[in-house]
């Protein structure tokens, strides 16, 4: 009774009594379970990287990491300042986001160099998230209260995308993206800063850039004592830096200490204007506190806010349309600067850990008050030039951020508003990619290049949100056109001569017959033999693509090689509707032409570059082998070289391929969207058993002429005892290279004549 049940379990399912051997569902699950308690210790243990190199932590490390840690704070500060400004918060927002960034990183990172904290897009970011929340519910939410939100929900997102192991999907946006909407956020930040520089006001500075930038000329007019302190502030940060940098070129051996009066710039800058705010205006407040220029005014000191944040419900429903683009720009920008200088020093970061670092710090942040803070450029650069050596420079960056909360709040209260425009301004001009930059995407490929510029001009023209979607949604796009129209070539064989002394080689190698830009156009490509035709694929072969691999294969076979029946002699109610064949005036000359053209014998497709193949391209092919045969009105032979994958072998062999036999014992539906009812599928299930109880004969008997004879290709000398093949025998049409392929193809030419 159970055979009979198993037997019937077979025939509903198609399975064959005989099959080749193929890999395994069991065989995949097996590389998951060799040591599982292992590899959760691993996973703990890979949360907290600090385990690995704190044992080893000596005092060489030490002095580096004084120096760029407290260098980092001293900067860390103003630009905390200046960045919460952005942001539309009061300033000590941006120094308890500071604080946090800097301390809690250091514990998760896998990076020495990367500096978290108050970044200029992500404020510009929030500042539009509180101002859409605001315009929505006026009054309901106050602005710190809203930006905690986001940023212990964008945190929470990243944390889980780094515990899930999800950050490959990052690489689904190119870097030419991620410059495009960093230079246009640049821009969009430097033009709402320019009125804050000139004293200007009157006008919504978080518009669209280019309405900021004629409202701030139609201001010009109105500029205010303002612009004395950040026309001037400005002025000599960029003096600094181009001083210092003159300096150290025509003075290399003091070239470290041209680099860190340049780093102390901004500190400098802010200090000088701030006593030069306190002599102006101390005098002039009157009875009201009415100074003549703007300024920071109370800053409260320590850390107000400590304590388990409060999250709305309603809030978060109100915010969640603008989630989507924070967390892009939090993880983006931080994956993006942790690996480029991972490159430039040596070290590969880990993006999963990254991420679950930036999760951890906004998560843990919300609970200091503290809004989004993700990866500096500006930031992480001084800090691997001060001689970082490892993340623990983090916590003397803390410990100057606390002692500025704890120990200066009393001298931030004269700093003027428009020197913190003019540290802003400073900062996100190095976040314009440069004109080299632009033109190295034009020259590796323009149409990134096209990304880059629409990125910049739907961020100028729009806003941040807006250019970040169109810069992530073109991407994407481009990736999908790339997969769906991939490039293909039909091949033919050049020969390579190599001499050396005592020695000769010779080789065959496979380029396009057609120019292709890479081959010299001097050297003649011999085509296979006629009736042997040799498709290269550029890419995985998936169903976005399966319909043109078909398409290119179908129509050269019908324009060069030979049609088995002659339609001329066919009735014409007897024609297809869709291919009646040539008119009887033209009989004659078609006749003609079609007896010039070589019989379709075999295809060779070369799979050296197909790394998966799926159930759609599967049938796509059965499909074209179909269309060939119909065509040349006999069976054609597929050969493939090359397979990369024990995945794309199975699917192949499923598909009826690579068995040596003929396609009329294989499947010719293997994706039946809708399955026939009318018993055509149990005939082709007989033909698929018989063709396994016959598959050894068909091998021994020569039903296919390249089978006979194949266990001498593409076997291996394995010592004194002979020879065993380097491919399986059940599969006789799979081979280890190109070239042994089409020697296997062109083999049968000669058997069959």
């Amino acid at each position: 009774m159970a055979p009979s049940v198993k037997e019937l379990g077979k025939n509903i399912i198609g399975y064959p009594e005989r099959i080749v051997p193929v890999v395994t569902v069991k065989d995949w699950f097996s590389q998951f379970n060799r040591d599982p308690l292992q590899q959760a210790k691993n996973y703990v243990f890979g949360l907290f990287p600090i385990i690995g190199w704190i044992s080893r932590y000596n005092l060489g490390w030490l002095t580096g990491d004084v120096i760029a840690g407290l260098t980092v704070g001293i900067v860390l500060v103003p630009q905390g300042m200046s960045y919460a400004q952005i942001a539309t918060l009061p300033v000590q927002y941006g120094l308890y986001s500071s604080f946090v960034g800097v301390l809690i990183y250091c514990f998760f990172a896998t990076s020495k160099d990367v500096s978290i904290g108050p970044v200029a897009v992500m404020s510009l970011t929030v500042s539009q998230i509180i101002s859409h929340v605001d315009d929505a519910h006026p009054g309901k939410w106050e602005g710190p209260e809203i930006a905690t939100t986001v940023a212990f929900i964008c945190g929470f997102i990243v944390l889980g995308i780094g515990l899930l192991r999800l950050g490959w999907l990052v690489e689904f946006i190119p870097a030419p993206a991620v410059s495009g909407f960093m230079t246009g956020s640049a821009i969009n930040i430097a033009a709402g800063q320019v009125p804050g520089l000139m004293g200007i006001t009157g006008f919504n500075t978080r518009a669209s850039t280019y309405l900021v930038i004629i409202d701030t000329l139609k201001g010009l007019p109105l500029t205010t004592r303002d612009a004395a302190f950040g026309l001037t502030g400005l002025f000599a940060l960029y003096a600094i830096r181009i001083l210092c940098d003159t300096c150290s070129k025509r003075f290399p051996r003091r070239a470290r200490i041209f680099f860190f009066i340049s780093v102390f710039r901004n500190a400098f800058v802010i200090v000088v204007l701030t006593i030069a705010s306190w002599l102006y205006t101390r005098h002039r407040g009157g009875t009201k506190g009415k100074f003549p220029i703007k300024i920071l005014g109370t800053v409260p000191a320590g850390l107000q806010h400590v304590g388990q944040p409060t999250i709305d419900p309603e809030l978060v429903s109100a915010l969640a349309g603008e989630l989507p683009v924070a967390t892009i720009i939090l993880l983006l920008e931080h994956i993006a600067i942790s690996k480029s200088f991972g490159r430039v020093n040596n070290y590969k970061i880990n993006p999963n850990q990254e991420l679950i670092a930036i999760g951890v710090t906004n998560t843990i942040g919300s609970c200091f008050g503290a809004y989004p803070a993700t990866g500096s450029f500006s930031r992480s650069a001084l800090k691997s030039k001060s001689g970082v050596r490892t993340p623990a420079a983090g916590i003397l960056s803390a410990i100057v951020v606390i002692v500025a909360l704890y120990g200066l709040t009393p001298a931030f209260f004269w700093i003027p508003n428009a020197g913190l425009s003019a540290v802003i301004i400073h900062a996100v001009a190095d976040l314009v990619a440069s004109p080299r930059q632009v033109y190295s995407y034009w020259r590796v490929s323009p149409l990134e290049f096209l990304i880059w510029a629409a990125a910049v001009l739907v961020t100028i023209f729009s806003t941040i949100e807006i250019g970040v979607y169109v810069s992530v949604c073109v991407s994407l796009a481009l990736l999908l056109i790339r997969v769906a129209h991939p490039r293909g070539y039909f091949l033919g064989r050049i020969t390579l001569r190599t001499e050396s002394p005592g020695s000769k080689d010779q080789r065959d190698v496979y380029v396009p017959l057609a120019r292709d830009g890479m081959i010299n156009p001097d050297i003649k490509v011999t085509p296979p033999a006629p009736g042997v035709i040799v498709y290269r694929f550029e890419e995985s072969y998936l169903y976005p693509n399966s319909s043109i691999v078909n398409s290119a294969l179908v129509d050269y076979v019908k324009a060069n090689m030979r049609r088995g029946k002659d339609m001329s002699n066919v009735k014409l109610s007897d024609r297809p509707w869709n291919d009646p064949g040539p008119r009887q005036s033209d009989a004659a000359y078609e006749q003609e032409r079609n007896a010039s053209l070589p019989d379709i014998h075999a295809v060779v497709l070369d799979f050296s570059t197909v790394s998966h193949i799926d159930t759609t391209a599967t049938q796509a092919l059965i499909d074209t082998r179909n269309e060939i045969e119909r065509w040349a009105d006999h069976p054609v032979e597929f050969h493939f070289a090359s397979i990369l994958s024990p995945w794309i072998r199975r699917a192949l062999v499923a598909g009826g391929f690579g068995v040596g036999t003929f396609s009329s014992r294989t499947p010719h539906e293997i994706a039946a969207v809708v399955p026939y009812r009318d018993g055509l599928g149990d005939r082709q299930l007989s033909d698929l058993r018989q063709n396994a109880r016959e598959q050894a004969d068909d091998i021994e008997n020569g039903l296919s002429p390249t089978v006979k004879g194949k266990e001498s290709i593409n076997s291996f000398e394995i010592g004194a005892t002979g020879y065993a093949p380097l491919l399986p025998l059940s599969t006789p049409f799979f081979h280890l290279d190109l070239a042994s392929a089409v020697q296997a193809a062109e083999s049968g030419l000669a058997y069959r004549t």
